[in-house]
């Protein structure tokens, strides 16, 4: 039987170092949201006297950034799902042609920068009424979330056996139920891989927020925090804690979606 080697201590003590060094923004980003409002440079270590007042002013003025940037998340999933979704099977599965080239497009738009996108759907938007709007705000984050998307679905369903789908479409199905009913099942932790790096790709989303809003209608929580920073800066804790309240829908997604991302970030390589 063969054993996995031993790392040993100095690999170990290399390895805590690390994960500190990386975890520190964390852990100071949590630290100064419970300091007394003030310079976060004059607050301790370790809030041992925790003040909860930073999160009650981030909540009361950053409270509906918040829901802005969950409507604008979870529809940009929704959206680049359902139109990445059959785009990837028709690609794995369909006899179309040009796909090699269709492919090459989708892999093109992942290397255009994104200011020159929002400075492109700056003018259109102004022309169609989509600037300030959440339909505005989806459909530029799902720019980034259709393609990526695309890719990682296909890597999947080409992995799906033939077999499968053939003995569906003996027994009568068409191409819509056997996309129904036998690939999306079969695909669900890809499409759960897919959906949890489209959230999160929109919901860190800065530059189409800073271009396509301009005034406070629609206003997503990282815009909400750039502001926040000029106008108050003397209330570090409220904006700790608001960095804080943004992170933790990220957070909560990727600890309950750990092992479908692994399984889907994997399976279209091992097959």
């Amino acid at each position: 039987m063969k054993h996995a080697p031993n790392r040993g201590r100095p690999s170990t003590i290399v390895g805590i170092v690390l994960l500190a060094v990386m975890l520190f923004p964390v852990y100071w980003m949590v630290n100064a949201s419970l300091q007394p409002a003030g310079n976060t440079l004059q607050g301790g270590w370790f809030p041992f006297h925790p003040d909860f007042s930073g999160y009650v002013t981030a909540l009361r003025d950053q409270g509906r950034n918040l829901v802005t940037s969950l409507i604008v998340a979870l529809g940009s999933v929704v959206l680049s799902l359902g139109l990445a979704a059959p785009a990837a099977y028709a690609l794995a599965h369909l006899p179309i042609r040009g796909t090699n080239f269709v492919l090459f497009g989708v892999l093109i738009t992942q290397m255009v920068p994104g200011i020159v996108v929002a400075n492109a759907l700056y003018s259109a938007y102004n022309d169609l009424g989509l600037l300030n709007s959440y339909l505005g705000l989806i459909l530029a984050d799902s720019t980034a979330g259709v393609p990526f998307a695309i890719i990682v679905l296909r890597s999947f369903m080409r992995g799906i056996p033939r077999e499968i789908i053939e003995a569906a479409r003996v027994d009568g199905a068409g191409r819509l139920r056997i996309f129904r009913s036998v690939v999306l099942p079969v695909s669900a932790n890809s499409l759960i891989t897919a959906a949890l790096f489209t959230f999160l790709f929109t919901w860190s989303d800065f530059l189409f927020a800073l271009t396509l809003t301009t005034t406070e209608t629609v206003r997503p929580i990282t815009l909400g925090i750039y502001e926040y920073i000029g106008a108050h800066t003397n209330h570090w804790n409220a904006i700790m804690a608001t960095a804080v309240a943004a992170s933790a829908p990220a957070a909560v997604l990727l600890v309950i979606a750990q092992r479908y991302v692994a399984a889907g970030a994997t399976s279209g390589a091992m097959k």
